[in-house]
């Protein structure tokens, strides 16, 4: 492979942002088509503001927006939708790419990405379910210090009953996956089965000691509390308690039939998946990737509430979530959060530590992935951002030192491929192009 490579192969390129080889791995990747004319699938919002009134040249904002479109032009990603916020006003609201029809292998009809397309956050939700939780307690609804046994008696089986609902929001509650291969994977439309096998699990690990990524399951049993404390569920109260308040159409778990067809449609593309990655994702997955995927697209996805995994919203509604956070807790007259709520939601956990089941260094408050002075989940010199990334390919995030608040969702799920290079550098675009405020 390394000899049928080289003569394509142009690092510099790659790297760069030049047209030349941008994607020398192309023959190997499940990819999209990418239009000859980018200009023909890009739509840009009317409300981006002249970003010089926020310390931010036009060449700053130019040169964010053209490593969106190098990221696109790798053939990862069907579509693409950006929102940064700066000082609270909206510097770039746009997208990029297909809605549905130019997936890999896809033979549907082409429906153009707008700003105003939702998309399924996956795991970027479990930062929003956090602050929900968070918002209880300062309702003085929970104590997140308390057994999740306090409020949930049945979950206290089977070595569970001092795990606390702060460990389950700083990933230490030793039920990190349900086991790969011992159900069917539509069991993610049976949630009461989910819950009732989740109950009965064993902790992996002692008294919160492990740090292990909770993908979906950590999310269940948030859910299970709020119908135990509020007597409702978690769906209804994001809509009370900040869908309607800050005026989102979407934002909230699943969608009704009624927007189910304006959703992206989720696409795997990517160099193919070999072991030892495939096991490794099916492991945090508890299914395949492709089938978590192939589940994602079904309108019965849509229909449950998957705390963990299924907000819907467009990267603007995102954006706006986070912005409300930066401004503690505010946003255009309307309050959600109390300050001390949102500074006790981002308070680090832990150091940089490798986590468990992702293998990787992970900083972790309680809900939040957190950003690094070095590279971190956010990008370059980020020590102060906080938010959650989804499926490996959707950011969402606030960042107090540059004042900014990010959304950048797509479509495709690559894991590996030759998006990481132009990913890695939009990321440290941002970081630089935005300079901080304060040091």
């Amino acid at each position: 492979m390394a000899e049928s490579l080289a003569p394509n192969f142009d690092l510099k390129a790659l790297f760069s942002g030049s047209n030349v080889n941008i994607n020398p791995l192309a023959r190997f990747e499940n990819n999209i088509k990418v239009p000859s004319s980018l200009a023909e699938v890009t739509t840009i919002a009317d409300n981006e503001v002249n970003p010089t009134w926020l310390g931010v040249k036009e060449a700053d904002k130019q040169a964010v927006w053209k490593a969106v479109e190098n990221l696109y032009k790798t053939g990862m990603y069907p579509a693409v939708s950006i929102c940064v916020r700066r000082h609270g006003e909206i510097v770039l609201n746009r997208s990029i790419g297909h809605a549905k029809g130019n997936g890999p292998q896809d033979t549907d009809a082409k429906q153009l990405v707008t700003p105003d397309t939702p998309f399924c956050l996956f795991s970027a939700s479990k930062a929003i379910t956090a602050m929900l939780v968070h918002l209880l307690e300062e309702q003085g609804e929970i104590n997140l210090l308390n057994p999740v046994s306090y409020y949930i008696p049945e979950f206290g089986q089977n070595g569970k009953e001092n795990i606390t609902v702060h460990q389950i929001l700083a990933h230490r509650a030793g039920i990190s996956r349900i086991p790969a291969g011992e159900y069917d994977p539509e069991i993610l439309f049976d949630y009461d089965e989910v819950v009732r096998i989740l109950f009965e699990a064993e902790p992996e690990s002692i008294h919160g000691r492990e740090m292990a990524y909770h993908a979906v399951t950590g999310g269940y049993v948030i859910g299970e509390l709020f119908k135990a404390i509020t007597g409702d569920s978690i769906r209804e109260y994001m809509r009370t308690q900040v869908q309607e308040p800050l005026g989102f159409k979407y934002f909230n778990y699943g969608a009704s039939a009624e927007d189910y067809p304006a959703i992206a449609r989720n696409y795997i593309s990517g160099l193919p998946l070999i072991f030892p990655l495939n096991f490794a994702l099916e492991r945090i997955l508890g299914v395949p990737l492709d089938k978590a995927l192939e589940l994602s697209n079904d309108p019965r996805f849509y229909d449950q509430v998957i705390p963990a995994g299924n907000i819907v919203a467009t990267a603007e509604e995102c954006s706006r979530f986070f912005q409300c956070l930066l401004n503690g807790g505010e946003l255009e007259g309307k309050r959600i959060f109390q300050p001390v709520t949102i500074e006790r939601a981002v308070r680090e956990v832990n150091k940089t530590t490798i986590d468990k089941t992702l293998l990787l260094p992970m900083r972790y408050s309680a809900g939040m992935m957190l950003g690094d002075k070095g590279w971190g989940t956010f990008g370059p010199a980020t020590p102060h951002a906080y938010g959650h990334l989804g499926l490996t390919n959707n950011f969402c995030w606030a960042d107090p030192q540059r004042a900014i608040s990010v959304s950048l969702l797509t479509s495709g799920n690559p894991v590996i491929g030759s998006h990481l290079p132009r990913l890695g550098m939009l990321l440290g675009t941002i970081s630089k192009r935005f300079h901080k405020v304060f040091s």
